[in-house]
Formats: structure tokens, C-alpha cells, sequence
């Protein structure tokens, strides 16, 4: 990637989503832009300011990031050209000096907030729990407000001089965090091992249209990773769905499904098709690979017995 490009995430400097940022080295040469909130992101990249925008979709405990899926489904045209997935370890931090005792406010993003919830009525029953637009946010609050902790990253508390005063305090252990990086256009290369996001509308609610439209996928064997309903924005009532598949726009199956769903059912709004990330799938992606190569082969054998 070339130096010149410009890559906006969720200020200011310390989060988790520059943490995950920073576990893709092809981006790390470009400028990192820390910004204030993920629609700020989002709309920045949109609007030419950045390159590519990078934001957290999806926690493993909290569930989707609404207003992440929300600006990408109705508010901008934007691309996914990758996800990370990473790893969620919540620590209390405060500045040196403060101890559990000394603490009456603990501040982070409310995502985190949420993870913490049972650790917090346990061990802080009493402190006063407040938002704040980023953990790295909290942080850098922490630094200069007496008796006030953060919960973020280990990150965050090496970039604002906080120390530990308890470690891995989320509620659940093995919590995660997937990301997107988004551009204004063009789609990620096909890899063997992808996942494709969609916005459906359906032109016409009535018993049976949802199944209709489910039908697509199935009768293909498709498999739809995830469906998620948001409010279509119209009316009381009137949803539209996110649906991420597996598979890439370029493979024949998934094209024909689409066109299938858009003709008969739906307006559809691509949002990307884009390598798969988690535990195994470079593994997955080889595998895929060594197949589509092996298939080739035979059929190029039987090809040249044509007379």
C-alpha cells in the first residue's frame, strides 16, 4: 500500500479498533486518521477525506454495532474489502497512585461497559458508570481525573500512563471483536474462502415473502452466516435484513442467487464480498485452492480427449 494512502478508525489513539488496525501490516504504511466516532469514519470515507475507513461491526457478547451496520445500510455507498477479527481482553485501568478503593467513576465506550457488567456489580458496586465515545477516550480521561478508571485495552493504558488495577475483566471470557475495512469502490479479489454482505428490502410484505426470498439461498445451499432485521426506515413496522453468506460474487452460484433475489424479490444493496477472517481460514483458503486447481486439471484432462 502506498505510503500517500489514508486509513480513518476510531479515535483517539489507543482503542481496540487501532489495536486491530495494527494486526494488518499491509495497511501500517499508511497515515492512520483517529476519529471521534464511527459514523465520522464512515463519512469521512464517503466523502474522499480518507482512502479507507476501518470500524468495529459485530462483538461476540454485544452483538451487531448498530450504528456501524446502520450508516454503512442507509446513510453511505461504501465497499467492505476486508475483516479482522480480534481478540477482547477488558482491563480496569487508572492513573498511578489510584486504587480499587479510591475509584467512584469507571468511563468506556458502552459496548465495553456492557462486557463488564457483572465485574463492575461485584467488585464496584457502587462507582458510577459512565459512556464515553471510544475506550482509548476513556483513557486519556483517566489520566487527569482522580478516582475516575477506564476499561479499555492494554493499548490504551500504555498510551495515556495507566496502570492495572485488575486484568481480563470481562464478564465472559473468549470475547472477540470483527471489524471491517471499508473503501468507496471496488471489490476484494475472489480467495476460495469469502463472505459476501447484503442490505435486502423486500418490494412487498405478505405472508411468506421472507421464505421466498430464503428459499434463494437454500436451494443453492448457500449458507447464510448471519440475518440480521433492521428498521427499513419508512414506516412502523417496515424492516429491511443484513444478510452475510459465504461465498464471493464472482463464484456462479452466488451471482445467479442474487440476480434471482433482486428480480423476483427484492431490492438488494451490495455492501461487499471479501476474504473471511477467524481462526482456520488461511487454511480454509488453501484448501479451496488446492481443489479449484485439482478440478482443473481433470477437466482440462478430459477436455483434450475431445476429437
Amino acid at each position: 500500500m502506498a505510503a500517500s494512502k489514508r486509513i480513518a478508525f476510531l479515535g483517539p489513539e489507543g482503542t481496540f479498533t487501532e489495536q486491530a488496525l495494527r494486526t494488518q501490516p499491509d495497511l501500517l504504511e499508511a497515515e492512520l486518521v483517529p476519529m471521534r466516532t464511527f459514523v465520522d469514519v464512515l463519512r469521512a470515507t464517503q466523502d474522499g477525506e480518507v482512502d479507507l475507513g476501518f470500524v468495529a461491526i459485530e462483538n461476540a457478547i454485544e452483538g451487531t454495532v448498530n450504528v456501524t451496520l446502520d450508516t454503512l445500510a442507509f446513510d453511505t455507498n461504501l465497499v467492505i474489502q476486508r475483516e479482522v477479527v480480534l481478540d477482547i481482553k477488558m482491563n480496569l485501568m487508572a492513573a498511578p497512585g489510584t486504587t480499587l478503593a479510591d475509584v467512584h467513576t469507571v468511563a468506556s465506550h458502552p459496548v465495553a461497559n456492557a462486557q463488564c457488567r457483572t465485574f463492575l456489580s461485584k467488585e464496584l458496586p457502587d462507582v458510577d458508570v459512565q459512556p464515553a465515545n471510544s475506550t482509548a477516550a476513556a483513557a486519556e480521561a483517566a489520566a487527569d481525573a482522580p478516582g475516575v478508571a477506564a476499561l479499555g485495552p492494554q493499548l490504551a493504558g500504555e498510551r495515556y500512563g495507566l496502570k492495572n488495577l485488575a486484568e481480563d475483566v470481562a464478564d465472559i471470557q473468549g470475547n472477540q471483536t470483527r471489524f471491517l475495512l471499508v473503501a468507496p469502490d471496488g471489490v476484494s479479489r475472489q480467495t476460495g474462502h469469502d463472505k459476501t454482505t447484503l442490505v435486502l428490502t423486500q418490494r412487498e410484505d405478505k405472508p411468506g415473502s421472507l421464505v421466498a426470498i430464503l428459499h434463494e439461498f437454500s436451494a443453492r445451499n448457500l449458507n447464510l452466516s448471519k440475518l440480521t432485521s433492521r428498521p427499513a426506515r419508512t414506516t412502523l413496522g417496515q424492516y429491511c435484513f443484513i444478510v452475510d453468506l459465504l461465498g464471493h460474487i464472482a463464484d456462479d452460484v452466488v451471482a445467479n442467487c442474487l440476480t434471482n433475489v433482486r428480480a423476483k424479490h427484492a431490492d438488494v444493496k451490495f455492501l461487499g464480498s471479501y476474504p473471511v477472517a477467524g481462526s482456520g481460514s488461511v487454511q480454509q483458503r488453501e484448501q479451496a485452492n488446492d481443489a479449484w486447481i485439482d478440478a482443473k486439471e481433470w477437466m482440462d484432462g478430459l477436455r483434450r480427449q475431445i476429437s
